[in-house]
């Protein structure tokens, strides 16, 4: 079984006229223990055209030291990774496998770089002999396993920071090395360093590097196709964060499928829907499979919510309890179902869809006009559209046909909040306002299909509790309350609307 941990390291530069100061003159640091020499050796894996190391991810297996067995590292921030361990083993254990799926698919993986080090170890204590870092010195020696076989070498001082330190105190160590004359390394990991030292490629020259990362986008097409390949890369990036059931990953992973299919939809003169229709169709079946975790998630924050603003008087026999059991027997087996979606062949099958549709995108004759006209266009029609379902609902009288028409304006909402956010790179100020203002509406709208989903959970916790015996009451008074709201979201609809119908984006030049 994997284990995980934040690992939050400086890596510097070791060279033959830079000396180790003394680091007991940095605050908090009372004593450095030596700890000798360690011997590591690790090979890293990764497809032979590199993915994961595009990514800033390394795959490794290292015997040696305390930690031997199977590290994944994924990037967090400048410095800060999160690594994924597991036991030593001549295979790769299916947990890491899963975590690397959609970047690699189902392309092999393959030892690229062999790094065999020896860290000078020292433990950086404080005063009780706690300690609050460890600093190695590392003499490595990296071998190319794939993609040629040169070989370096070169020595690096690492100083990693012990679990739930400050990352203040590595600013305090760093100065100190500084003053020595000891400088950050220019490469984020060593895998980094040994990949670019033994590549058979030349290094490209600035004006390559720029050429390589293409020119800005200037066609409809190339707004359309930046905002396209965001959000593939969203989901791509977010699989890992899912399968380990990270905060909010869920919900972001499906904002992210949303904002492609609403793409689709919305640039089909851009886009050849013959080819993006089919892959909208299995992006909302990733939805939906997505949703089941987390709209119960959504749906238990709300009632517990309610409930715990209720003055203790009015909570009436075992109702913590029993939603406690109703939600969970909801939710039993729910991120299970999750993470056997992301092992299915249906999903790695949309995962190269996407790949491919990047590599050879369907544009159609109007991709390659100026964006102004085809962006503006598509915001005016997700406008209208909006527009029509909102009228359309507030014809009805209160009722389960307005809320049913009030739901799918929440739908059209996001829609036209989409269309905006894609046209603010070429449309700029205009398309940010028109977004901002057509999230107001999508909220009001959302906290509206929110209390209707949560009035049909209360009735059936208010007929379990009946049949046990128990009062009703509390349930009902939060179903009271939940009406209350629904009603207030419609009052306050109209004016929220109006408030975007100002800011819609009316013309080619934003006006």
């Amino acid at each position: 079984m994997a284990d995980s941990k934040r690992e939050i390291e400086r890596k510097y530069e070791a060279t033959g006229d830079a000396r180790l100061p003394d680091l007991t003159r940095v605050a908090g640091i009372a004593a450095v223990d030596h700890r000798g020499v360690t011997e590591l050796d690790a090979v890293y894996y990764d497809t032979e055209d590199l993915r994961l190391a595009a990514d800033s991810i390394t795959l490794r297996r290292r015997t040696g030291g305390a930690d031997a067995g199977w590290h994944l590292k994924f990037p967090v921030a400048s410095g800060i990774r999160d690594e994924i361990r597991a036991p030593l083993s001549d295979t790769l254990p299916a947990d890491l496998a899963g975590l690397v799926r959609s970047r690699v698919r189902d392309t092999a993986l393959v030892p690229v770089v062999r790094l065999r080090s020896a860290r000078d170890v020292h433990l950086l204590n404080g005063p009780d002999g706690e300690p609050l870092a460890e600093l190695g010195i590392d003499a490595v020696r990296a071998q190319r396993l794939h993609g040629g076989d040169r070989a370096t070498a070169w020595t690096e001082i690492e100083v990693e920071l012990a679990d739930n330190g400050d990352p203040a105190f590595l600013d305090a160590i760093e100065r100190r090395l500084r003053k020595a004359g000891i400088r950050p390394s220019a490469s984020h990991s060593k895998l980094a360093r040994a990949l670019a030292e033994t590549s058979q490629k030349k290094k490209p020259s600035p004006k390559k590097r720029r050429r390589e990362t293409g020119p800005p986008p200037r066609t409809a097409g190339d707004h359309v196709l930046a905002y396209v390949r965001e959000q593939i890369t969203d989901i791509v990036a977010l699989d890992p964060a899912v399968r380990r059931g990270l905060p909010d990953s869920v919900h972001r992973m499906r904002v992210a499928t949303r904002r492609l299919r609403s793409t689709f939809r919305t640039y089909r003169k851009v886009l050849d829907r013959t080819v993006t229709d089919p892959v909208g169709a299995e992006l909302k079946w990733l939805a939906a499979e997505l949703g089941v975790d987390r709209d119960q998630e959504v749906l238990d924050a709300r009632l517990r919510a309610r409930l715990d603003a209720l003055p203790r008087t009015l909570v009436l026999g075992p109702v913590r309890a029993r939603l406690r059991i109703w939600s969970t027997a909801r939710r039993s087996g729910s991120r299970r179902r999750t993470v056997a979606v992301l092992d299915g062949a249906r999903y790695l099958a949309l995962l190269g869809t996407l790949h491919a549709l990047l590599a050879d995108p369907p544009l159609l004759p109007a991709a390659g006009g100026p964006p102004t006209k085809a962006l503006t266009r598509a915001a005016h029609r997700n406008h209208e559209r909006l527009a029509a379902r909102i009228a359309h609902a507030l014809e009805h009288p209160p009722g389960p046909d307005r809320d049913s028409a009030l739901h799918d304006a929440r739908k059209a909402a996001k829609r036209a909040r989409y269309a905006a956010e894609s046209a603010r790179p070429a449309l700029g100020k205009p398309a940010r306002k028109s977004a901002k203002r057509l999230k107001a509406v999508q909220s009001v709208l959302g906290d509206h299909q929110d209390s209707v989903v949560a009035r049909d959970a209360l009735r059936t916790l208010a007929v379990q509790a009946h049949a046990a015996g128990e009062s009703s009451f509390t349930w009902g008074l939060l179903y009271g309350e939940e009406e209350a709201t629904a009603a207030a979201r419609e009052r306050e609809l109209p004016g929220v609307w109006a408030r975007a119908c100002k800011a819609e984006i009316r013309s080619a030049s934003g006006g």
